[in-house]
């Protein structure tokens, strides 16, 4: 019966528009979400309204049950895992650099507090929960405003020493390419992003895009396809280096999977030569805006 021991788990995913949280039930080797909702995140009032937002979060969602062990926080940005630091954060204003942003939703909370990069949060979520589970290896994208990414390797997401690894948005693609946030030149990011896709398209937005896409709109199938094309080099480049089972793709822009895949695929058949293909599969993610949150918590329980 010890191996069924049951615990319960706040996840915490900050956004620049919401906060979302997730508690997940951990019995064993399985994992479940029992609750979960959001509230708008008070960007504009400074990090330490931020803070406070989360802890009042991840306090009031604790409250809900009785055996919260951990609380995982999904970060947009980098930290110091070892400090629960945050360094720097995309989306979300002011100086954030050693914001002891772990220790003080953990002690609101009670429990230890863990940090994690949102998109390394994405993939675990998915590995556990969604498309990848079963698989040994996986890389995952998140596609939206920046490029995510993660690794996972035998059955575990692969953080590095300090957090980042798996950043395949900032791998380069074009080595004299466009200038990237990251301080990079013609990273994966550039060309794949959602407002690189909108000017290239002329649309609005890229939901916009897709529907003209799939209307016919050649203009807005080409944007899609080349962009689709630089992440089929990406996803390649990965694919020669760890051969992952599987090659989970998530985020906004996913909701172009079908439009996406055909050139990823090609790309792929084009450029890898050194594994077999037909081991590799490429799928939609399934967890939707909650993986974030639930892959936080599932962190914090595995770091307990």
């Amino acid at each position: 019966m010890g191996s069924r021991r049951r615990s319960s788990h706040v996840g915490l995913d900050l956004g620049g528009t919401n906060v979302k949280w997730s508690v997940v039930v951990r019995e064993g080797a399985a994992w479940r979400v029992v609750d979960r909702g959001h509230r708008a995140t008070p960007a504009d009032e400074g990090v330490a309204a931020v803070v406070a937002a989360l802890a009042t979060v991840g306090t009031t969602a604790a409250q809900r049950f009785a055996d919260i062990s951990s609380v995982g926080i999904g970060v947009p940005g980098s930290y110091d895992p070892t400090a629960g630091t945050t360094r720097f954060l995309t989306n979300i204003p002011g100086d954030w650099d050693g914001k002891p942003v772990a220790t003080l939703v953990g002690q609101a909370l009670g429990v230890p507090a863990f940090l994690i990069n949102d998109a390394r949060a994405f993939g675990l979520a998915e590995l556990r929960l969604g498309a990848g589970r079963g698989a040994a290896s996986m890389v995952g994208v998140t596609l939206g405003t920046g490029v995510g990414g993660v690794i996972a390797l035998d059955g575990r997401v692969y953080q590095g020493h300090d957090g980042t690894a798996g950043e395949l948005g900032h791998q380069t693609i074009e080595p004299d390419g466009p200038d990237c946030t990251c301080g990079g030149k013609g990273c994966l990011e550039v060309f794949v992003r959602a407002d690189a896709i909108e000017a290239a398209s002329g649309a609005a937005s890229v939901e916009q895009a897709v529907e003209r896409a799939r209307a016919g709109d050649g203009r807005a199938a080409a944007a899609i396809s080349d962009a689709a094309r630089y992440l089929g080099i990406g996803i390649a480049n990965m694919v020669s280096v760890f051969t992952p089972d599987r090659v989970v793709i998530g985020g906004g822009v996913s909701a172009a999977f079908d439009l996406l895949v055909g050139p990823i695929r090609a790309e792929l058949k084009h450029r890898v030569h050194l594994t077999s293909l037909d081991m590799v599969e490429i799928v939609p993610a399934e967890l939707g805006v909650w993986a974030g949150a639930t892959g936080a918590a599932i962190h914090g329980a595995e770091s307990v």
